[in-house]
């Protein structure tokens, strides 16, 4: 039969006794074998464990037994990979009884409405299969209207009625308040939102506050961006309450290199993903023109300087056009910081000429950095200046990755364009041979930064599978900045959802960084104080902070992690979840866990992790299944953060403005990540005498400091004890508004793996397709 319809089919035969393990091997060879395009398990049911299913790729997966598959199937997204033939079959017979338009092309979705969605529109009952109902793992379904009723131990009260495909981003915009002249379409499925909004809505009340943070990320994954998006879908859906999700837009530089994006998953997932995951409006790619021309701007200027005299700087710095020489309003705004009050350029003394043309840019203490937006460790450090054409100037330099620019930062903590344009204009780019510290407005260059940076100050309106509204606005990183969404959007989505509405934002990471920054700086600069901290966890996570082994992305879990192992998990909850809740604790906010549950928890791991929680002190804990059935799954996750969020608040900075860099240090080192101390090196001092010399000392602080652990060390898990915390370097965002210190080996480009994410990113050039984004 393979034959005859031209497939080449080879039949891999293994020892009826093998064992899970060398099943999985054999399934590993198959997934990297290019000339092999699907695989069919054809196994007895006890072979066929999730361990089994879930090694498969789900794009040569042939009968769909995945759970990224069945997934698929069940959202009508059948874009990628195979549909499964029963699943085809079933739409094939429907079609011949004109019961709905044919869905053709392996079940891709036609005029917008997916293949189980087509079925669940029948009068008749679709009984599954007595071999699909035999095979647990295989998620077998009979199909009701509306209802989706699984045969197998999953959920029974998914529901299909959600939206299969995004609704019109105008519509979006009515049904949330949004006037038609406050938004700006970028295609069918997202916007740019005005900030006039604000002025509209300046007397409405503000909703409730929700921040969501995280334990100690691992690579076995925690899922912050998920939970946001369930929990939003939970309180607008099913409790009917107003509700907005403002998470950050994902950088490609991660998303092409060590991760997916940060769309969500499942039934919690913002669409349409790849567009959310890739350019989106183009805010990340007009901060890096903006930080670029900057970069440029310095080293022209530093050239031009060098090679000519104070006349000749003078004449090509305030030209003659048509007889008349003017200063233009960025040098006038120059001329008033050098003390100067003369605006006649023909009036300025010698000395007062060279003054204005002369920043004296020391090149050794140049800290602006050029930026681009791809893991690419090779631009760590740089020469520039080589061609004969720059005359000898050479420099040693470096890139960093676009998101770790302080344009992000400030595109994140602005409230309005003229303060983004402040910020901009005083953001510092080294110092002169003095040791004056030179701005971009010294450069003359923060009036088009400005223009660069006008659309991207507006928020992204996207929407979720179940239509509640998203906000995607701003990504700087946490282990590098302050790692927030924007706090623009937060102000916009807060007017919008009113009194009794609630807003939900992520911080980035594990609470120890995003969510202190998100209080120290984010707070600071916003105003805004939240009513309650959403700290999410997994078992799987726990038990690695317990002790469990070290596991590297896509490789297969072990035995720890899929079969039941309380001391692990108890072990784990002792330590970083425990901690965690007590960070939040410092700041006088309460807490709710959200377990986020998969698939091999066990309902003892899952009650044990909930008891210790609030043992710990959380407000609450609870289990959430909004990747596998939506809102519903995080029903009673949004009840705790209404009960949580009634409760009083009593908000508290960790330190005053006027606590000493320092003592800012070592109290978030100490009482934040449980160092025993800091040890300052001799350039994070001088540095330190520096910025208090210049007026920088009130600012709050922005560590850079891995993710991977409370520590300095990324291998150090759980909570680690009796450690000395290095600050080896320490840089000033002036135009972001803090001080962030270098902590050991931090880096601000991170580098490519192995085996990065591209090898499995691909086009369908005739449907223009994505695949392998997630």
């Amino acid at each position: 039969m393979a034959g005859k319809i031209g497939l080449n089919i080879t039949q891999i035969c293994l020892p009826r006794e093998c064992t899970e393990d060398e099943i999985i091997e054999e399934v590993l060879k198959l997934n990297e074998d290019p000339r092999v395009h699907g695989v069919y398990l054809h196994l007895p049911p006890a072979s066929l464990t999730s361990r089994v299913l879930n090694t498969l790729r789900p794009e040569k997966d042939v009968d769909g037994v995945s759970d990224l598959n069945v997934g698929r199937l069940v959202r009508g997204d059948m874009s990628q990979g195979f549909t499964p033939p029963l699943a085809n079959a079933v739409m094939e017979l429907l079609a011949r009884h004109g019961e709905q338009s044919p869905i053709q092309n392996h079940g891709r979705e036609m005029s917008g409405v997916g293949p189980l969605t087509a079925a669940l529109r029948m009068r008749n009952v679709v009984q599954s299969s007595s071999r699909w109902a035999q095979g647990q793992q295989y998620r077998p379904w009979t199909l009701r209207s509306l209802k989706l009723q699984p045969l197998s131990p999953v959920p029974s009260d998914i529901e299909i009625s959600r939206a299969q495909t995004p609704k019109p981003v105008d519509q979006l915009a009515q049904e949330i308040g949004l006037l038609q002249e406050e938004t700006e379409a970028y295609g069918r499925t997202k916007a740019k939102v005005r900030l006039s909004l604000l002025d509209r809505l300046r007397e409405q009340p503000d909703g409730k506050y929700v921040l969501v943070a995280g334990i100690t990320p691992t690579p076995l994954g925690e899922g912050k961006s998920t939970v946001v998006i369930g929990l939003v879908q939970a309180l607008s859906a099913h409790l009917k309450l107003n509700s907005f999700a403002c998470l950050r837009q994902p950088s490609q530089g991660p998303t092409f290199g060590v991760k997916g994006g940060a769309a969500g998953g499942g039934y919690a997932q913002v669409i349409p993903m790849e567009e959310f995951n890739l350019h989106l409006t183009g805010d990340i790619h007009a901060i890096t023109a903006a930080n670029n021309l900057v970069a440029a701007a310095i080293d022209a200027r530093m050239l031009h300087e060098a090679t000519q005299t104070d006349k000749a700087l003078y004449s090509r710095l305030v030209p003659s056009v048509n007889g008349v020489r003017r200063f233009s309003p960025i040098q006038i705004a120059r001329l008033c910081r050098l003390g100067i009050s003369e605006i006649d350029p023909r009036a300025l003394t010698p000395q007062e000429v060279s003054s204005f043309v002369r920043l004296d840019l020391d090149p050794a203490k140049v800290t602006w950095q050029r930026v681009v937006d791809t893991n690419d460790r090779f631009l760590r450090k740089i020469t520039v200046g080589q061609a004969s054409t720059e005359k000898g100037h050479v420099r040693e330099t470096q890139f960093d990755i676009a998101v770790a620019s302080e344009i992000m930062a400030i595109l994140a903590l602005a409230d309005g364009l003229g303060d983004m344009k402040t910020r901009l204009g005083r953001m510092v780019v080294g110092s002169s041979r003095s040791g004056q510290p030179i701005t971009a407005e010294d450069l003359g260059v923060s009036g088009a930064l400005a223009v660069l940076m006008k659309d991207a100050i507006k928020p992204t309106l996207m929407q979720t599978l179940e239509g509640s509204p998203v906000f995607v606005h701003a990504g700087p990183f946490a282990n590098i900045a302050h790692g927030n969404s924007s706090v623009l959007a937060d102000k916009l989505a807060l007017k919008l959802v009113g009194e009794d509405g609630f807003v939900v934002t992520e911080a980035g990471f594990g609470a120890d960084i995003g969510m202190e920054k998100f209080f120290n700086i984010k707070c600071r600069a916003s105003g805004l104080r939240p009513n309650v901290v959403v700290l999410v966890a997994t078992v799987r996570a726990l038990k690695m902070h317990g002790g469990g082994p070290n596991v590297s992305a896509g490789s297969p879990l072990p035995r720890e992690y899929i079969d039941e192992n309380l001391s692990l998990v108890t072990k784990g909850c002792s330590s970083n979840l425990r901690k965690q809740i007590q960070i939040a604790h410092l700041f006088g906010v309460p807490v709710v866990v959200a377990l986020n549950v998969f698939k091999t928890d066990t309902q003892a791991e899952i009650d044990l992790v909930c008891q210790m929680a609030k043992e710990s002190g959380a407000a609450d804990a609870v289990p959430c299944h909004h990747w596998a059935r939506g809102g519903r799954g995080s029903v009673d996750l949004a009840q705790a953060v209404k009960q949580a969020s009634s409760q009083p608040s009593h908000f508290q900075f960790l330190y005053s403005q006027e606590t000493p860099i320092v003592e800012k240090i070592r109290m978030i080192a100490q009482k934040v990540y449980g160092a025993d101390d800091i040890e300052l090196s001799p350039e994070a001092q001088a540095k330190i005498d520096y910025y208090n010399q210049q007026g920088y000392g009130k600012l709050p602080i922005c560590m850079a400091k891995t993710h991977l652990s409370l520590s300095h060390l990324p291998e150090k898990k759980g909570t680690p004890t009796g450690f000395t915390l290095p600050i080896r370097d320490i840089r000033a965002s002036i135009g972001a508004g803090f001080i962030y210190p270098l902590v050991g080996t931090m880096s601000t480009m991170p580098g490519l793996p192995t085996r990065p994410c591209f090898y499995d990113i691909d086009l369908d050039p005739v449907t223009e397709e994505i695949t392998g984004l997630f």
